[in-house]
């Protein structure tokens, strides 16, 4: 039977009441007056406004009221009748007292499709849709949770930490403030150079010791960013003579070790499997995971992009677990304008809304399709005020044109072409027998133009020699390249272009992407802060 053609009893018994007991609301009983309800979902409770359709009860007590409806309604109108049954529920015994007007705590509605959730304790907090009811646990969790004390903490314990540059400042009292609203989606928005790693450790630290959060996840799109993410957290002294990960745990995924700094000494530890399947509200950890391998820890590889085995982003160790919906009070989405949109947006987006933790995305481009998930931008410092308030370096365009590179390019009948075999990298050279127009936007991703390449590096050559003149020393440049895919990597034409180019040596011109064969690409963007060589980066944006 189609399942949207269910009225409201049958949708009950077979979607909703399956939804209740893989939550861990069983048994599932018919009120009687006899009472004496200890743990599970009671149908048809009586209130004084009208009979609830489940009363979940916990350790003898009522937690939460569920009005389900059928498939056809949408079920968050619907929240306002479960209120009023939380409103009409008998005081006495069975409840665990009065919130403000309600004598239940929190609230469902539900068609079996899709459920809303609220808390109707404070009323900032607002309804909101969950993946799944959440679990006896997890309700107790949110009843011992001193949201008030963790308030007044905050606000008696203003952000006045010395080394941290004003702007930083301003936007972890914007995110905290935005918290104490009952904001559960933000955007932070911060240029690229202007450390927005370093004030989100700073804010888990606050929120940590506030009591606020708990349990936090921090998410990134590549394994390389999330070793970069542990060592900030290894090397951040919280308290005088602490580090924050010998304050609190610090837990990730398997990291290589090519991707850690080999100067820093810290252990990695690996995140255990019941932290995320049995999450404890006395448990406080930080666990650094690419938002990949949550994917496939949430709903398996089905739908996934595969890696190769041995790659840099290799996740073929990962497997599917039983996480619910309450396993992390914060999430953290690094970079978040990267990997929720395209083609993977659905399955980095299935992630975020399967948790039902406070949702904070970080970026220094804020695009409509990333503000549209992240709902409430909270904060916003630009690369102009950046560069206005002197925290970063102004740049020069220079526009090369190229009329390949605008107009593509028109092969000829008898002209010689190399074709690259992709699988090894062998290259064989033809005449075509037919005449071929290669477009522009298939530069660099079906055909590639060396002397093209080689002549744009040679005009950019020619400001970074004037530069060198002016300034006594050779500028420090990142190029991106188009690609770093192996045998027709752009990255690689351009670093063997470079080299000739300049002809500095190898050491000169370095590449750091996330390739695998790259040795430890943390530690090379280091020297290429910090040394006088690598003065060029070939990079292609993973990093």
């Amino acid at each position: 039977m189609d399942e949207a053609e269910l009225n409201e009893a049958k949708t009950r018994k077979m979607l909703i009441d399956k939804d209740l007991g893989a939550a861990g609301w069983r048994p599932i009983l018919p009120y009687s007056e006899d009472g004496g309800f200890s743990h599970g979902s009671v149908e048809e409770y009586p209130t004084s406004k009208g009979p609830a359709d489940y009363i979940l009860f916990h350790q003898g007590k009522a937690v939460a009221c569920v009005e389900g409806k059928k498939v056809r309604v949408g079920p968050m109108n619907v929240l306002q009748q479960a209120k009023r049954y939380a409103r009409g529920f008998p005081s006495g015994s069975c409840s665990l007292g009065c919130f403000r007007e309600f004598y239940v705590p929190f609230i469902y509605s539900t068609n079996g499709k899709v459920i809303w959730f609220q808390d109707l304790r404070n009323e900032q907090n607002l309804p909101r849709e969950v993946a799944a009811f959440h679990t006896p646990q997890a309700l107790s969790g949110m009843l011992g949770k001193d949201e008030a004390s963790a308030t007044e903490w905050l606000t008696n314990h203003p952000v006045d930490r010395a080394f941290l540059w004003p702007f930083q400042i301003d936007a972890i009292q914007a995110i905290e403030q935005a918290l104490m609203k009952g904001r559960r989606h933000m955007l932070v928005a911060m240029a690229t150079g202007t450390g927005k790693t370093f004030t989100i450790v700073n804010l888990i630290y606050r929120l940590m010791k506030a009591g606020l959060a708990k349990r936090i996840l921090f998410l990134v799109d590549r394994r390389a960013l999330a070793a970069q993410a542990v060592m900030a957290m290894a090397s951040f002294q919280a308290e005088p003579g602490l580090k924050f990960d010998q304050i609190y745990e610090v837990y990730s995924q398997k990291i290589r070790k090519e991707d850690l700094d080999e100067d820093m000494k810290f252990d990695l530890k690996l995140m255990p499997p019941e932290y995320l399947t049995n999450p404890s509200s006395r448990d406080a950890f930080v666990y650094v995971s690419t938002i990949q391998r949550m994917r496939i820890n949430l709903f398996g590889t089905e739908g996934m992009f595969g890696t190769r085995a041995g790659d840099a982003d290799d996740d073929s160790d990962a497997a599917k677990l039983d996480i619910p919906i309450h396993a992390f009070d914060l999430i953290i989405a690094d970079e978040c304008h990267r990997g929720y949109t395209g083609q993977e947006e659905s399955n980095w987006r299935a992630v975020l809304n399967h948790l039902d933790g406070i949702k904070i995305g970080l970026t220094a481009t804020p695009a409509s399709h990333t503000k549209a998930f992240f709902k409430h931008l909270v904060y916003r410092y630009d690369y102009e005020r950046a560069v206005e308030e002197g925290f970063l370096v102004d740049y020069d365009a220079i526009a090369v044109k190229s009329d390949i590179t605008i107009n593509g390019a028109f092969l000829n009948e008898g002209e010689e072409v190399g074709l690259v075999d992709t699988r090894t990298g062998q290259i064989e050279f033809e005449f075509l027998e037919d005449e071929r127009e290669l477009p522009a936007p298939t530069t660099e991703i079906d055909w590639t133009v060396p002397d093209r390449n080689r002549k744009i590096v040679h005009e950019v050559k020619k400001y970074l020699l004037d530069q060198e003149q002016q300034l006594g020393h050779f500028p420090k440049t990142l190029i991106f390249a188009h690609n770093d895919i192996s045998h027709i990597s752009h990255c690689d034409e351009l670093v063997q272009i470079l080299r000739e180019e300049f002809n500095g040596g190898d050491d000169f011109v370095q590449k750091i992407t996330g390739n695998p064969n790259v040795d430890r690409p943390l530690q090379r963007i280091r020297e290429f802060r910090n040394r006088e060589k690598p003065g060029i980066v070939q990079g292609n944006g993973t990093l």
